[in-house]
């Protein structure tokens, strides 16, 4: 069984390293000043050429309220008439990026994420959908897997039908925890019963998927009252579940430093939670995808990594990986081809350039050869808990041993230890070794210096 994971404190406790969430390879930190618009044009070009179908992130960076713990790019604000410039510095955007693109590459996958996109109103919505429309060829019939982020707090019945009609067909819910001791510390105050509404409206509208994200480790969590909240969300039902390892960092992210560290729980309670948690979604029926994701048997994630189909970008797992990822908004990002690229991450710098007609692309990278067979490595492993030799020979015509020679010696230390299975014809995720997999990955990234350890989340 794909989803079958043992537990083994000891060998969490020894490869409980921090580093990379491998949403992309190379990573984000690599990304430098040198890479700019003119790559980006030329890479849709490219892309245009090739009629690759497209996946579209769009990035709404306002919240009306803080949540202490959040680590996403977003600007807190009350004032919702800061929405009407941004959506018009959105559509100058979209122009210059779609006349570069194809009229027929059509949109596979879309998602809006934040901040919270429900800060817009009704009319906003339905202005960015039809600008969306204008500009790209999204589907019309229902067919794209096209998802929105939702907080409870700003959604209700109609909000759902609004993003029903648009062609919305997934809903991510964010809930993290639903003590009231813990929401009042990071200052997310959410009842059940606002959750339960949201996601009765989900299912009596249809909407394909359901999703619920959930962090461990939050102050005046315990692993009693966490597992009370899963059992809760359990009983919701929901298609898919991401359970995540909260980091604090407040040296990084400023709305941290408002958390009181002597609240967070100990190392041993957060193994506890993450331990009855895999327990508690196991018993239900959920299969671990990895990377702290879950699935019923029959969502799209599972039956991908049931058919080895399953891979990961900038949104997470999807089986739409070999779609170009375009990126607008603040702070997005777009992965076409062997270009990642990054929109300015401050607001007015975003909106700035684009007010004088230019793109807003600030930092980036383009793969060479050896980035794109370590890319490909990473990718099976994290998405398939395995990796054939033979096939990444056939690919990038090489000897596999022979490229790889240095990092063997850690690849048989990881076997001995009962990570990882290793022959003369590949490598295999033993059950006890799943929980570990981007320890794994982390040896073959030829970027990670102990100098950038400081800048990831620990793999528990």
């Amino acid at each position: 069984m794909l989803d079958a994971i043992r537990w083994d404190t000891d060998l969490i406790r020894r490869y409980d390293l921090a580093g990379p969430r491998y949403t992309s390879y190379p990573t984000a930190v690599q990304f430098n000043s040198q890479v700019g618009a003119f790559d980006l044009l030329h890479a849709l070009r490219d892309s245009r050429k090739a009629q690759r179908p497209l996946s579209l992130y769009v990035h709404i960076p306002f919240c009306a309220n803080i949540c202490y713990y959040c680590a996403c790019n977003k600007v807190i604000t009350k004032d919702r008439s800061r929405a009407l410039p941004y959506l018009q510095r959105l559509e100058q955007e979209m122009q210059l990026i779609a006349c570069h693109l194809a009229p027929n590459q059509r949109v596979e996958q879309l998602h809006f994420g934040g901040g919270t996109p429900t800060f817009l109103n009704h009319d906003e919505l339905r202005q960015l959908m039809a600008l969306l429309r204008k500009h790209f060829n999204l589907l019309d019939d229902d067919s794209g897997d096209y998802g929105i982020e939702i907080d409870p707090r700003e959604a209700d019945w109609s909000t759902m039908g609004l993003l029903r009609e648009l062609g919305f067909n997934r809903v991510s819910i964010g809930l993290q925890d639903l003590d009231p001791a813990v929401q009042r510390a990071v200052n997310r105050l959410q009842s059940l019963d606002e959750t339960r509404a949201v996601i009765e409206a989900a299912r009596t509208l249809q909407f394909r998927s359901i999703n619920i994200d959930l962090i461990y480790g939050l102050p005046k969590q315990t692993p009693e009252n966490f597992a009370r909240t899963v059992e809760e969300v359990i009983s919701l039902q929901p298609d898919r579940l991401s359970v995540f390892n909260y980091a604090h960092l407040p040296e990084r992210f400023m709305p941290q430093r408002r958390i009181n560290g002597s609240e967070l729980p100990a190392p041993a309670e957060k193994l506890q939670m993450l331990q009855r948690t895999i327990e508690q979604l196991t018993a239900a029926g959920y299969r671990y995808i990895g990377m702290d994701h879950f699935a019923l048997p029959d969502d799209e994630l599972a039956i991908a990594q049931e058919e080895s189909t399953l891979q990961r970008n900038f949104q997470g797992y999807t089986t739409h990986g070999h779609c170009d990822l375009i990126g607008l908004g603040v702070s997005a990002i777009s992965q076409i081809g062997d270009l990642y690229c990054q929109n300015s991450s401050d607001l007015a710098h975003y909106q700035n350039a684009l007010a004088g007609a230019q793109l807003a692309t600030s930092r980036g990278l383009v793969c060479n050869a050896d980035d794109r067979l370590r890319r490909e490595v990473i990718q099976q492993l994290i998405c398939n808990f395995s990796l054939k030799f033979e096939e990444i020979e056939q690919a990038f015509n090489i000897d596999f041993r022979g490229y790889f020679n240095e990092l063997w010696p850690e690849l048989e230390e990881m076997a001995e230890d009962g990570l990882i299975e290793l022959s003369s014809e590949a490598i295999t995720m033993l059950p006890a070794g799943r929980l570990l997999v981007r320890s794994v990955c982390m040896v073959f990234d030829a970027y990670l210096g102990q100098q950038n350890r400081q800048r990831f989340s620990r793999v528990i």
